[in-house]
């Protein structure tokens, strides 16, 4: 049996246990896939805050192998997919039962432990049952859908307004792509040809390179007015400040996706131009609505490589992962195949 756990950076040990249902609200599940996110490296290379020890891994699906008798909707042998975001319980909003609006959301790997593992009890609450027109690959993309979706509701825009997406692999390309499902038009920024090749494949009509044209691509596709807000995905190597040039006066710049790097913005743009900045980071509470907007086929992930792997060293694998991110890189799925 598998069961990683993170003892603190760069220390992870395969510690089997065995688990059982104990309450009538809990299922068991079966892991199935795994995804490697950018949060599980920077959590296993020390980048970023956790309290040790911690099972790592936060992208997941699994199978329901057994279910408490009060667990309503799952069952034994339903397909889930893990919410990999809770409420904190402990804040204001959550203690006068407005736990949507929690002030502190916690995260799988981090703040709880995550999927890294054989068998995952629960509360049935906490995973989501999955129709069969919703692939297991489609289905370890929903926190990164989720996202795109907060950042549209935040940015309350009307049909055929123009949104610039700095940085094109796989969290930008999928924001991308959820802009333009609610019909917002992206035109979206990146330096890696293969990027902005895989952008124009899942139908992403502007994708342009940060040169010394961007700027006239932009206004071309603007109508000479640049854009309506722009979404800045902080794993680009591109410059923050880059967002901030390509929106007009009194819009809006979305920082998003949990990174490493620390990007510094031009107050002057943000000053001078009016601009109102905003982060997100989490799709607390978005996971119904993107397993609906999925059975509509709302992204296409079928250009992404991917990379399934049955044999596999988790360690080694993370320790890449987080070495890339220092580099400039293509949107690229890698995928642990758990032995059923």
């Amino acid at each position: 049996m598998e069961n990683w756990i993170l003892k603190g950076a760069k220390t992870l040990v395969n510690e089997p246990r065995s688990i059982n249902v104990t309450s009538p609200t809990q299922v068991k599940v079966k892991v199935s896939h795994l995804m490697l996110t950018d949060l599980d490296a920077l959590l296993y290379n020390g980048l970023i805050d956790a309290e040790y020890p911690k099972v790592p891994g936060r992208a997941a699906v699994g199978i329901v192998t057994e279910a408490g008798e009060n667990c309503y909707g799952v069952e034994k042998g339903t397909r889930v997919y893990f919410n990999p975001s809770r409420e904190c319980g402990e804040c204001l909003p959550c203690k006068t039962g407005k736990p949507k609006n929690c002030a502190r959301i916690l995260s799988a790997g981090r703040d709880f432990d995550g999927f890294m593992r054989d068998f995952v009890v629960c509360d049935y609450t906490d995973v989501a049952p999955l129709p069969d027109s919703v692939s297991d690959f489609h289905a370890l993309c929903i926190e990164t859908i989720g996202i795109a979706e907060n950042i549209y509701d935040k940015l309350n825009l009307s049909a055929g307004q123009r949104v610039a997406v700095v940085g094109g692999s796989f969290s930008g390309n999928i924001i991308a792509q959820v802009l333009q499902y609610h019909k917002i038009v992206p035109i979206l920024i990146d330096n890696n040809p293969t990027n902005l090749a895989t952008a124009k494949k899942c139908g992403i009509y502007y994708a342009y390179a940060a040169d010394d044209e961007l700027t006239e691509n932009v206004k071309n596709a603007t109508s000479g007015n640049l854009c309506d807000a722009a979404v800045y995905c902080a794993t680009t190597h591109l410059p923050l400040s880059l967002a901030t040039r390509m929106v007009a006066d009194g819009k809006t710049v979305v920082i998003s996706i949990t990174s490493a790097r620390n990007s510094s913005i031009d107050s002057r743009d943000v000053l001078e131009k009016g601009l109102t900045v905003i982060g997100v980071s989490n799709a607390y509470g978005y996971t119904d609505t993107v397993i609906n907007m999925l059975t509509h086929n709302a992204v296409n992930i079928d250009f992404f490589e991917k990379e399934i792997l049955t044999e596999y060293n988790p360690a080694e694998l993370l320790d890449e992962r987080g070495a890339f991110m220092n580099s400039p890189r293509t949107g690229k799925m890698t995928v642990l195949k758990m032995v059923l």
